[in-house]
């Protein structure tokens, strides 16, 4: 959609929307800070796939899982979406532009191989981050082997043998 096709703005309306960010919104530091409280580190506003301009909020790339963190208007929450009054069909057009793009953006990702993880602002972030953590786990039917330059666990009670 080309700025030339936006209607006519009113100056406070326009202000306000300038406003947004784009990256660092409260619901994603939010997660953020949650995931980094549980030991996982991870990239920040970064695109997934070599030449792709849409970025990814979260991105841990050694296990291919991409987070987005969406807002409930922009992406056209089915909860909380709302529907501006003014230039209403320029506004229609918009959000479901958003709304397949991001749909067109999670099957390309598939189709390289990642996992999308896709979370409303309005989720709890102890409940998000539990669902990314869920994404980077290996499936519990795999015989999955330690990540390269990961040593197992030693210690107390890991020893079958000596519990102790």
């Amino acid at each position: 959609m080309a700025s030339s096709d936006r209607p006519g703005t009113d100056p406070r309306t326009s202000a306000r929307m300038s406003r947004q960010r784009r990256r660092d919104t409260v619901p994603e530091v939010a997660l953020r800070k949650e995931l980094h409280r549980r030991g996982r580190r991870f990239f920040v506003d970064r695109a997934p796939l070599p030449g792709m301009r849409r970025r990814a909020d979260l991105l841990f790339p050694r296990r291919r899982v991409a987070v987005y963190v969406d807002g409930c208007f922009w992406h056209s929450c089915p909860q909380h979406a709302t529907s501006p009054k003014n230039n209403a069909e320029w506004w229609a057009a918009k959000l479901a532009a958003n709304v397949q793009r991001d749909r067109d953006t999670d099957a390309r990702l598939q189709a390289a191989g990642w996992t999308v993880v896709r979370v409303w602002e309005h989720e709890d972030p102890v409940v998000a981050a539990t669902r990314v953590e869920d994404a980077l786990s290996p499936p519990p039917d795999t015989d999955a082997k330690p990540a390269r330059g990961v040593i197992p666990r030693t210690g107390p009670g890991t020893d079958p043998i000596n519990p102790w």
